[in-house]
């Protein structure tokens, strides 16, 4: 097991995590999708965490009062039994499934997912500290599993439901968003944030050169400083 991780909300209550080193633990991201589905949400609803982790995504918006009702789903089954670990050690009501993608929810609908999937070129994942011992199966421009669930997430919205989703620079941008727009009639940009590529990650410039080159992802050398981002989108029809 690893250490513990906590997130405050509202700058009172605290919800704690245990982690595990063969689960994706909770990042900058993570933090940023919660921020962005809270203040674009008004009326609570069935939430689906879809590629929870550890369980940060949806255990926060459950205790903001959006997911009225909360599921949670990840193909790691060490990832659904450390989430349902954590839901009772923070008395959260949550129905964990494990399964890749949408296959644990099966003729079942949501008022709002959220899509917290593996985003970033697979070749970046092994190379970077984010992924050490959890898998990325996302293939080289880092798009297929966010692809995947966004030409399947209308089958699981219900009518007026909202899926959202965030963009990582370290992958095919274009590619995601064109995606997104071919399938949801709206398809709208709710955050923007800027980050620094870790110091664990320079010395493969060649490679994120290579993949930049190719559109597979995008990042920004200013300042002596490798700038990526990430976007988080809500689609809805």
């Amino acid at each position: 097991m690893k250490d513990k991780y906590s997130y405050t909300i509202e700058g009172k209550e605290k919800i704690v995590l245990s982690l595990h080193e063969n689960v994706f633990s909770p990042t900058g991201t993570s933090e940023e999708i919660i921020k962005a589905v809270s203040e674009n949400i008004s009326k609570p609803g069935s939430l689906l965490d879809l590629g929870c982790g550890s369980g940060i995504v949806g255990f926060a918006l459950h205790r903001m009062g959006i997911a009225s009702g909360l599921y949670a789903s990840d193909i790691s089954m060490q990832a659904v039994n450390l989430v349902k670990k954590n839901a009772k050690e923070n008395n959260i009501e949550c129905e964990a499934r494990d399964g890749a993608v949408f296959i644990p929810w099966s003729g079942e609908k949501f008022n709002y997912i959220v899509d917290d999937i593996s985003g970033i070129s697979q070749e970046i994942a092994d190379i970077s500290p984010w992924f050490k011992n959890t898998m990325c199966e996302s293939g080289v421009d880092g798009a297929d599993l966010v692809v995947e669930a966004i030409k399947q997430a209308p089958l699981y919205l219900l009518d007026g439901g909202k899926f959202f989703f965030p963009v990582l620079s370290l992958s095919n941008v274009d590619r995601i968003i064109s995606s997104a727009e071919s399938v949801f009639e709206n398809v709208e940009k709710l955050s923007h944030k800027v980050w620094t590529l870790p110091d664990e990650m320079k010395p493969h410039m060649e490679k994120l050169k290579e993949l930049n080159n190719k559109g597979f992802v995008k990042y920004e050398e200013k300042f002596g400083l490798i700038l990526w981002y990430t976007d988080i989108y809500v689609a809805y029809n």
